[in-house]
């Protein structure tokens, strides 16, 4: 039975990441009805709608990717302008989120257009799930960079998250990302390891950092892998090292400006460092 049509607008339809059953009724129904589709790569797209036996009939199914340009972007507003529904899916998961799609959303939305979501599965959320990592606040970081100066950066900028941490890595990078978490993040720090996230070789590795990188060189795991981090123990840092701080920014600047960077610098609350200026102010005979 053909489902309802569809108004005209931009359907970011979620797909699975692995088992083809992890796929909403919903998503199916647009993926009957929409009058054009647009895959991340159309061959993922054909293989999933004849593993549920949607047919393309005369649909037209284009290609929408990182290395698409504007003209390509503005072909589908104009589709959707002339009235038509169109169904966007990445190659796995949920649309944009890392992956491409999010200047095809912009430009929908600056056209006026509209743009609707299906939610479904996402690699991110699986792996959070199982990891048994606290999940109240989460940071997603994507993939890690590829360069070693800026991996390091990224990862000396991520211990300061108050957040548990997901990171996307391929399999062939994870063991040189796992050494360097060691070195940046500590070596204690609990982590999760998942990989085949929904498929017949799914996988949750878990213990310290150090523990998994000793685990992926004796046993270097395949597939995609998304790594749990769990959040570093609270910053302790003594009244004496934000006094030391202060009296260095308060040679140079106001106590409004010295308390922002102190604050910025050594990772400690706004209040107690506002609290020891005031104290150092007073000891001094500085107006505050």
């Amino acid at each position: 039975m053909n489902a309802d049509p569809l108004a005209p607008g931009l359907y970011l339809t979620a797909t699975p990441i692995g088992n083809a059953r992890d796929i909403t009724l919903r998503a199916l129904d647009v993926l009957r009805s929409a009058d054009v589709l647009v895959a991340e790569d159309t061959r993922t797209l054909r293989k999933l709608l004849d593993i549920h036996g949607i047919s393309l009939g005369n649909r037209a199914i284009f290609a929408h990717h990182d290395h698409s340009n504007a003209k390509a972007r503005d072909g589908i507003v104009r589709l959707i302008a002339d009235g038509k529904s169109v169904a966007y899916c990445s190659d796995a998961g949920s649309p944009l989120i890392a992956d491409p799609g999010f200047e095809l959303v912009r430009a929908i939305h600056q056209a006026g257009l509209e743009v609707t979501v299906l939610p479904g599965a996402s690699s991110v959320v699986a792996a959070l799930s199982i990891a048994g990592i606290p999940t109240d606040r989460f940071c997603f970081l994507g993939f890690a960079p590829k360069q070693g100066s800026a991996r390091r950066k990224f990862l000396r900028e991520a211990n300061d998250i108050p957040a548990t941490l997901v990171i996307f890595e391929t399999a062939k990078r994870v063991s040189g990302l796992l050494e360097e978490m060691c070195e940046e993040l500590g070596e204690t720090r609990i982590a999760g390891l998942g990989r085949e996230l929904t498929k017949r070789f799914e996988e949750m590795r878990r213990g310290t950092l150090a523990q998994l990188h000793s685990s992926v060189q004796i046993d270097p795991p395949k597939g995609e892998i998304v790594l749990i981090v769990d959040r570093g123990a609270p910053k302790v840092v003594s009244d004496e090292e934000i006094d030391a701080a202060l009296a260095v920014a308060l040679s140079n600047g106001s106590m409004r400006d010295a308390v922002d960077q102190v604050t910025s610098e050594l990772g400690a609350p706004r209040r107690a460092v506002y609290q020891r200026g005031l104290a150092l102010g007073r000891e001094e005979g500085r107006e505050v």
